[in-house]
């Protein structure tokens, strides 16, 4: 059946042709009818689509089947949909939508609510703190640190930090083994590449993680196995089914996104597989300052400096613009890595070097990360109070450290729920986004990272998260 609705001033023409015939119910060919018609450019970027009620009545089909579409072309990236803007063409649609330009380029509107996990609160940057570190670092500065740059990063820096991830993460941290690098990504390249050129060809992974981090493996020419994750964190033993797996990466002390610890046991079974099989483990200590409930877990190089790469990072203690982070290197590895670190442009900037090394040893820093626990475990605590009053029903995990939570969703309702956060302009992602391609689906959930707002904006974002949980079943 074929139907034709007309959209009055938009820009779009006098009327659009929507043929909702073909395979599918009608909610199905609505979506099709839809992207076809962005993609094509029938649909130009901005254009505002009718109300859901309009659209439903002129093509005399229910609201809630109009509404459905638009969600799903929203959370797809086709659409957009902003209270009080209603529901509009993607400045920038999804795949395959053709390039318009204009005159003056305009960026995609910020979502109302941020949640989305990985990031800090970035409204909190200590600016006073690190302007004035800045100005003793600059005035302090050597002549030789406005020259090319140390590929192992600035000494000031690398002696900063040993100190400091001895005594706060119990890490073997000497200056001499330590690289800095720009971010956590950069780094794990550099392993990446050094682990292939030394003959490494499969590295194990959790089986939930960070899907970029799994790419920067693959380019480097190493297959990635997934190691199942339960409530003991990564299942290690289960490297002993991989012969190849050279190395395997963990989150020992926050599983990312989970949530869990490393178990005890786990920790032991690691090193004692590196150190049989000649493995290396690389530690990814994304947040391991931010525990609230007890001790903060030690970390596992501390256990094994020559079979642990510790991987530590300022982008959630200060900010991601920074791009500053740091290897703890065995010392097998720190010639290889420096070798190929001098042959590009791997640097940080020299002058952020100085500044946080100035900021670690003038006791800035330390002040700077208990503040800010404080402030993300009580918008923890605000979190988890509003769940147990009014979605009582959805169980709550890895709230024990970190600045996420992972909330479990009943089976079949994730995607739906991430159409709902769209229609509330609320970026949030599902636990499937996570999930290793080779792994089956067994669970669903919401990884909600409560420190990625600053504090003005949190009370709005949590209303709007409460909004769009599934009802009690």
């Amino acid at each position: 059946m074929e139907r034709t609705w007309a959209i009055s001033g938009t820009g779009a023409g006098a009327d659009l042709h929507l043929d909702l015939s073909g395979p599918g119910g009608v909610r199905a060919c609505l979506v099709r009818a839809l992207r076809d018609a962005v993609r094509s450019g029938r649909l130009a970027p901005d254009t505002r689509l009718p109300a859901s009620r309009t659209l439903a009545t002129d093509l005399g089909i229910a609201r809630n089947t109009v509404a459905e579409a638009y969600g799903e072309l929203v959370a797809e990236g086709w659409l957009t949909a902003r209270q009080g803007s209603g529901t509009r063409v993607a400045r920038h649609p999804g795949p395959g939508a053709p390039e318009r330009r204009s005159a003056l380029p305009r960026s995609t509107p910020r979502p109302a609510h941020d949640l989305l996990s990985g990031s800090a609160d970035v409204s909190a940057f200590p600016r006073a703190a690190w302007l004035a570190a800045a100005r003793r670092a600059l005035t302090a500065a050597p002549r030789d640190a406005f020259g090319h740059p140390d590929p192992r990063g600035r000494a000031e820096l690398r002696a900063a930090l040993a100190d400091y991830l001895s005594r706060v993460r119990g890490v073997h941290a000497d200056p001499e083994r330590i690289v800095v690098c720009a971010g956590f990504t950069q780094g794990l390249a550099l392993l990446s590449e050094v682990l292939r050129r030394r003959g490494t060809r499969e590295l194990g992974v959790e089986e939930y993680g960070l899907w970029f981090h799994r790419e920067v493996l693959d380019r480097h020419g190493l297959r990635t196995v997934p190691l199942t994750v339960d409530r003991h964190g990564a299942r290690v033993g289960e490297l002993t089914d991989h012969k190849d797996a050279g190395a395997v990466m963990l989150t020992p002390a926050h599983q990312f996104p989970t949530g869990v610890p490393l178990h005890p046991d786990r920790r032991a079974a690691v090193i004692d597989w590196a150190a049989r099989e000649g493995g290396l483990v690389i530690e990814d200590d994304y947040d391991g300052e931010f525990r609230y409930d007890r001790q903060s877990v030690g970390s596992l190089q501390g256990l094994s400096p020559e079979r642990v790469v510790y991987c530590g990072t300022a982008s959630k203690s200060l900010a991601p613009g920074l791009r500053i982070s740091w290897m703890v290197l065995p010392e097998h590895l720190v010639g290889d890595v420096l070798r190929l670190k001098s042959s590009g442009e791997w640097s940080s900037g020299t002058l952020d070097q100085l500044t946080l090394a100035e900021l670690i040893t003038g006791g800035a820093y330390d002040r700077h990360v208990r503040a800010m626990r404080l402030r993300y475990r009580k918008r923890r605590d605000r979190l988890v109070a509003a769940l147990a009053e009014h979605a009582p029903h959805i169980r709550v995990s890895g709230i024990a450290a970190g600045l996420h939570v992972v909330l479990d969703l009943p089976e079949g309702t994730e995607q739906a729920t991430l159409r709902a956060a769209a229609w509330q302009d609320l970026a949030l992602e599902g636990l499937s986004r996570f999930r290793h391609e080779q792994f089956p689906a067994d669970r669903e959930g919401l990884v909600v990272g409560y420190g990625t707002p600053p504090d003005h904006a949190f009370p709005a974002a949590l209303a709007a998260l409460l909004r769009i949980l599934p009802p009690a079943e």
